[in-house]
């Protein structure tokens, strides 16, 4: 690629070679060609003057593709679909009078897109199973490490680290089931003609409504589909394209909330994602260690959660049959969605399979404020030696105000001291110290992810991973 030319950097540092290649010229215009191919097959076996011949010849010449050829003709007619047919004919002469018999553009043009939208959407299944596979392990790995929880980020109940990446693991899971009904609710266009009637067929086939039915049936089965849209205008219905970029949004949604997350763990130094032996994390304080995949997933997220709002937009103001305003559009949100998607996966799975926990500083989180979360358990305690539950409650209250504000000062806790002075606990300080155990406060956390992560598992074990290679990122 020249330097001196605009690249995207999805395309230049982001997205993995498998997706580069589904969106490729290449990919998309032998797409076309195997449609052709497909469309004169079907005629000629029922019935219309097209040879087995010139069937083969099609075929033969698929990945012939003569791109000067090409522009210089759609330079000449401005229109890029009539320009292939040109191309496409000059490789194929003895078939060239047939391609495209019977079809409008979008025949080719739409049903490309939904071949090439559904095998990324099936892609993308194998690289979230592969987040979830990770966020398994560390869960499992984590389940009874506990750890200071958060509401509103401040600090609230104990948790665990495993039961904290179960959350993450079960939107990725909810992102795996939305996937799996997307890709089940993929129908085929067929060939419909110019407003979606079929005329044209019913013009050659006489009027043999059976064989047009045949027809596409014989189309759709040949690229794996095994429904059509029942009725259409000359393109697919483009509110299905929301489902396909409100899915990749849904995949945004997850990795953010996980990278956020662990952005904010690293502040406090108790998870941090991977660092090289050799990075550098910043440009001047040397002694930096970034988030950088983190921030570059959470980057990435809000363009692809940005970029959905592109198909609702383009469905709600489709005209009639059919307006192009939607192609320059297209032609740019469904290919950058799909590649931002799997740029955000790689670096999420790069992230999940290397993710460090700092026990001794989460350990020492959950001591700075475990006293604080065991007044609970003390009251109780003081209650059951005859003390006033309510007067109790008033007494923690005040005590932990004071402990709070000592803290603030750079001090350590003493709430503790505190409350052993009041002859209403009935309980030295020793005594207290005895409840400060921490799995005492972890409730169900270690058996929620175990349930979680059996959900995991029986999901992964179902879904085809064809990479299992290590994720590289820039």
């Amino acid at each position: 690629m020249p330097t001196n030319i605009y690249e995207s950097p999805l395309s230049s540092r982001y997205a993995s070679p498998f997706m580069l290649e589904l969106f490729s010229m290449d990919r998309r215009i032998q797409t076309w060609r195997r449609l052709w191919v497909a469309l004169a097959r079907a005629e000629s076996k029922l019935g219309l003057p097209i040879t087995e011949e010139q069937v083969a010849e099609l075929e033969e010449h698929i990945a012939d593709i003569d791109y000067e050829v090409e522009r210089a003709r759609e330079k000449e007619v401005r229109h890029d679909v009539m320009a292939h047919i040109y191309a496409y004919g000059k490789v194929a002469p003895s078939a060239a009078g047939i391609i495209h018999l019977g079809a409008t553009s979008c025949y080719v043009t739409d049903n490309a897109d939904l071949i090439i939208y559904r095998d990324g959407l099936k892609y993308l299944r194998g690289e979230v199973a592969k987040v979830l596979k990770n966020l398994a392990d560390f869960a499992e790995k984590y389940k009874d490490t506990p750890t200071l929880g958060y509401t509103h980020y401040q600090p609230a109940q104990l948790v665990t680290v495993g039961k904290r990446a179960a959350l993450w693991a079960q939107d990725f899971l909810a992102d795996l089931e939305e996937l799996d009904f997307v890709i089940e609710s993929f129908r085929f266009l067929g060939c419909r003609g110019t407003t979606g009637t079929e005329a044209s067929f019913m013009d050659l086939f006489e009027g043999d409504g059976e064989k047009i039915d045949k027809m596409n049936r014989m189309i759709s089965v040949e690229f794996g589909f095994e429904k059509l849209f029942t009725v259409s205008g000359q393109t697919y219905p483009r509110k299905f394209d929301s489902k396909i970029l409100n899915v990749l949004s849904s995949i945004a949604q997850s990795c953010y909330r996980m990278a956020n997350d662990l952005r904010l763990l690293q502040h406090d130094r108790q998870v941090e994602e991977p660092f090289e032996k050799n990075q550098i994390g910043s440009s001047a304080m040397a002694y930096k260690r970034n988030p950088m995949r983190c921030e570059r997933i959470c980057s990435l997220s809000r363009y692809l959660m940005a970029d959905a709002m592109n198909a609702p937009m383009t469905a709600s103001t489709q005209w009639l049959e059919r307006t192009l305003d939607d192609s320059a559009n297209r032609r740019i949100s469904l290919p950058e969605g799909y590649l931002c998607a799997d740029a955000v996966l790689r670096l999420a799975q790069n992230v999940t399979d290397g993710m460090h926990v700092n026990e001794k500083m989460v350990e020492k989180a959950v001591r700075e404020y475990l006293p604080f979360i065991a007044t609970e358990n003390l009251m109780m305690e003081a209650v059951k030696r005859g003390g006033d539950r309510q007067k109790l409650h008033e007494i923690i209250r005040q005590c932990s105000m004071e402990a709070t504000a000592r803290m603030k000062e750079g001090e350590s806790c003493d709430l503790l001291s505190r409350l052993a002075s009041h002859p209403e606990f009935s309980m030295t300080e020793a005594e207290m110290e005895a409840v400060l155990e921490p799995r005492l406060y972890t409730g169900r956390c270690a058996a929620q992810v175990e349930k979680l992560v059996a959900e995991v598992r029986e999901a992964v074990a179902k879904v085809e991973i064809t990479d299992a290679k290590e994720v590289e990122i820039l």
